[in-house]
């Protein structure tokens, strides 16, 4: 297998294409986010970030990569690094310093791997994405995350810029009573960050869904062209949502494993916790996706009823017009008849026309089909 075809997303599902963004979700600047991070000595092509905890606190961050191994080497250290956009040359300088597993460096370079946790003897290697939708389209925008978690150290590969590093750096920050844990305080964050924003996502697609149905009944046409392409819209976001959010269930489950020993009991409860809304952002994702197709039956169905009543109003105003054009047929005939050729001829045709016409408008006026 080529670079090409592993960055191209040759293996597993695809969850769409990974596109260039100038910014973070958040709306950050990629190359500046977490500043204080930034490696600029580092032997990788790509832009690195290191961070290190000693004893439950940060003593160093922005370091030179070399400097890793000497740091792991203080059973009371824990390490974070971080690479943008690596390519197989990059990867290739972790698999030699920490020993990673050839398969899961693999699937580091494959683009829109399914969200998922796998277990090598030294560590584990998962993925996942984060989430951020486009109000105003109803697209999903999604950017995907590998990370290998050893037992001191956590390195996350970003491969596209829109998951916003500065953000969990913050959230590491302002819960750094936790740092005394390890690896598991820092997969911690990085997690509770990730579902934090499947769980806005969610948010936002049901307050698009709400806005749906205030549109479902309104009277002109376009907006029933608007209803269809806007559920549509939704509907592939939240299939979208749902393949990201689902997996999650499993990797919560899989770390939270005592016999792995990166959460420990005091963690516990907190990786529960984001598990408890990993299930909510699933669940909620299930019955949106199911309310946005009732939408769409319920939008065929008014249509047709609409059909229906329009059709009821033609054929009522052409059984009008059909009796004059009937009567005026039969008095268009070429030959004699009471009243031919006199004006009260005339007279009782005109008549029997308004009469009938009346009568007819007055009959479907009172059954509702005018």
């Amino acid at each position: 297998m080529t670079e090409t075809d592993i960055r191209n997303g040759a293996i597993g599902g695809q969850l769409g294409a990974a596109v260039p963004r100038g910014t973070t979700f958040h709306g950050g600047d990629p190359d500046t986010v977490a500043a204080d991070t930034i490696c600029h000595d580092t032997p990788t092509h790509c832009q690195a970030r290191t961070r290190l905890y000693r004893d439950g606190r940060l003593v160093e961050q922005g370091f030179a990569i070399e400097k890793i191994s000497d740091h792991l080497s203080d059973s009371g250290a824990t390490v974070w690094l971080d690479l943008r956009s690596p390519d197989e040359k990059d990867l290739s300088v972790l698999q030699e310093e920490f020993g990673l597993h050839p398969l899961a460096i693999e699937d580091a370079l494959v683009n829109r791997e399914r969200p998922k946790i796998d277990r090598y003897r030294t560590h584990l290697f998962l993925t996942a994405y984060s989430a951020r939708l486009d109000v105003r389209t109803g697209e999903l925008a999604t950017s995907e995350l590998a990370a290998f978690i050893l037992p001191r150290a956590l390195i996350t590969i970003r491969k596209d810029d829109g998951l916003d590093i500065g953000k969990v750096v913050d959230h590491w920050d302002a819960t750094s009573d936790l740092a005394a844990h390890g690896v598991g305080y820092l997969a911690h964050g990085l997690l509770d960050f990730i579902v934090d924003g499947h769980f806005e996502t969610v948010q936002s697609l049901d307050d698009a869904v709400e806005g749906l149905e205030d549109d479902l009944f309104a009277p002109t046409s376009l907006k029933d062209l608007h209803v269809q392409r806007r559920s549509f819209e939704l509907r592939k976001s939240l299939v979208l949502l749902r393949r990201v959010v689902l997996p999650m269930r499993e990797v919560l489950n899989t770390l939270m494993r005592r016999d792995l020993r990166h959460v420990n009991d005091e963690l516990m409860p907190y990786y529960q916790d984001v598990y408890d809304h990993t299930l909510r952002a699933a669940e909620w994702t299930e019955s949106l996706r199911d309310l946005v197709t009732t939408i769409l039956e319920t939008n065929l169905t008014i249509q047709s009823n609409r059909l229906n009543v329009i059709t009821k109003k033609v054929t009522s105003w052409a059984a009008i017009i059909a009796v004059p054009t009937f009567i005026t047929g039969f008095y268009g005939m070429n030959v004699p008849y009471p009243g031919f050729s006199n004006h009260v001829g005339f007279i009782v045709a005109a008549l029997i026309m308004v009469v009938s016409g009346a009568g007819l408008y007055w009959l479907f006026r009172r059954n509702d089909w005018l």
